[in-house]
């Protein structure tokens, strides 16, 4: 239970902010670089080099978050641990991260442009990888960010009935969390767009604190 509750609120934090990306910081996505390359292909076609830049910055951000986050999160050797602590130490540095796009998000009044808008989305990009290289070093080998492989998995375990339901609970909590924390910043952009970054805090905060207090062990 307490990994489900976990890995569902860095899904959440990764929808809310993967809208704030795709609604106001160049049509782009900050976790799903599958997404992004298809947009890169479109830049191509369209010889859009708008959309390109904004593809780049994305990649560029999320590489240095997974690089990042790889070198603080080496695996842990005893088989009771779910949860290692380098886990929650790339958290914590995802956490400053989110931080700072905080600030910029609040002196840009929320809309931010030009270099502003492409600094904030290298930010959120880093932010992605940053919990993207955590969640690899989790027991489970699980997935808050990018979500085609969860839901496949999801769907094979629902028809063969080879995968354990704990499993499959975990995978449809983080599908679920995922399109609530995207539903809930959109909400937030069109009644409250300063406090949206407030979300991915929030929930990240969250899983810092009870990974600290409580601990996730098999």
């Amino acid at each position: 239970m307490p990994l489900i509750v976990l890995a569902a609120a860095l899904a959440f934090a990764s929808g809310a902010t993967d809208i704030a990306s795709f609604t106001h910081l160049g049509d782009v996505f900050c976790s799903v670089m599958t997404g992004n390359l298809v947009l890169l292909g479109l830049a191509a076609a369209r010889v859009s080099g708008d959309v390109a830049t904004h593809t780049a910055v994305a990649f560029a951000g999320y590489i240095a978050g997974a690089a990042l986050g790889s070198s603080i999160g080496g695996r842990s050797h005893r088989d009771d641990v779910l949860w290692p602590a380098p886990v929650t130490a790339t958290l914590l540095v995802e956490l400053l991260a989110f931080t700072g796009f905080t600030v910029g998000w609040e002196l840009t009044n929320s809309h931010p442009a030009g270099a502003w808008q492409l600094s904030l989305l290298a930010v959120a990009a880093l932010a992605m990888g940053l919990q993207s290289a955590a969640m690899r070093n989790v027991g489970a080998t699980l997935s808050t960010t990018y979500l085609t492989g969860t839901l496949t998995s999801t769907v094979a375990s629902m028809v063969t009935h080879r995968q354990p339901s704990q499993r499959n609970q975990l995978n449809v909590a983080v599908l679920v969390a995922a399109a609530a924390g995207a539903a809930a910043g959109g909400a937030l952009l069109a009644a409250l767009p300063a406090t949206l970054p407030l979300l991915p805090m929030s929930a990240l905060t969250g899983v810092i604190t009870i990974a600290m207090t409580v601990g996730t062990h098999q």
